[in-house]
């Protein structure tokens, strides 16, 4: 529109503002532009709720990593920050608790995303990277045995050290069956077997046997691994040496640190 035929509109529809100046109009400008609409309110909405889930997830991996039970955050953590919001903040808390979900199946549902994801993003880190592993094999309380298997890598110059996986042997704890549990993992996750440079294990004949034990299975397998007796291992079967002086020695102070531990009033003394 022109100049001349914006002014002729300012003075016969607007001739209330015909005597403003240009900082007035830039104010109305901002007010137009700042002004809520339907897209704002959901994605103002949606905002709120991704930072309700984000709170949901770290929440969920800090009672994962507390071993506590999954109905603590229902039962304990929402009255906990409620009740700091309210007295320390002086906010309503309902709005703020109600986009937190922490049910009890809504934490295992966390907790089972991500764990999958961080066995996911392990198992594709070591399809290209060589690694060490440590397998354990022991018997629960229900005789149902379980296989451990850790593994050690060198990422962006630092050395970690993961839980590859935890699987059930269902016949029997015969280095062969321990063998297969563990490659069908490494094929199912396309994990080339290749890549392991070193194993440890205790020194059952399960897992040393020379004939049929774990690491004679690997070894026709992959070629030139290094197998090592576990470190913690090593220090049990010396312990079960030690000289009788010694040994009453550190029975005593055990005795002594279990007895304060038992009660919690006392572990500020340990």
């Amino acid at each position: 529109m022109k100049p001349s035929q914006l002014q002729d509109h300012l003075r016969r529809c607007h001739p209330d503002k015909t005597e403003k100046d240009l900082k007035y109009f830039q104010t109305l400008k901002d007010k137009f532009q700042k002004r809520p609409t339907l897209d704002r309110m959901f994605a103002s909405t949606s905002q709120r709720n991704d930072h309700g889930l984000q709170a949901s997830y770290n929440i969920s991996l800090l009672i994962a990593k507390s071993g506590k039970p999954h109905t603590i955050g229902e039962k304990l953590n929402l009255p906990a920050v409620e009740e700091v919001l309210k007295t320390v903040l002086h906010k309503p808390a309902s709005d703020i608790i109600k986009r937190v979900p922490l049910s009890n199946n809504t934490v295992e549902r966390r907790i089972d995303e991500m764990s999958s994801d961080i066995e996911i993003f392990l198992c594709n880190y070591l399809q290209t990277t060589h690694f060490s592993i440590q397998l354990d094999e022991s018997t629960l309380p229900d005789n149902a045995t379980l296989l451990l298997a850790y593994v050690r890598f060198i990422m962006n110059q630092e050395i970690y050290e993961e839980l590859l996986f935890a699987r059930t042997l269902i016949t029997d704890t015969k280095g062969e069956s321990i063998f297969h549990v563990l490659k069908d993992y490494f094929i199912k996750e396309a994990i080339p077997l290749s890549n392991i440079t070193s194993v440890a294990t205790d020194g059952a004949p399960a897992m040393v046997g020379r004939y049929r034990g774990l690491i004679s299975y690997l070894k026709q397998n992959v070629t030139g691994v290094l197998a090592i007796h576990c470190v913690i291992h090593r220090q049990h079967l010396v312990r079960k040496n030690l000289s009788v002086r010694l040994h009453e020695s550190l029975h005593l102070v055990i005795d002594a640190v279990n007895r304060i531990r038992s009660n919690a009033l006392n572990t500020r003394f340990v």
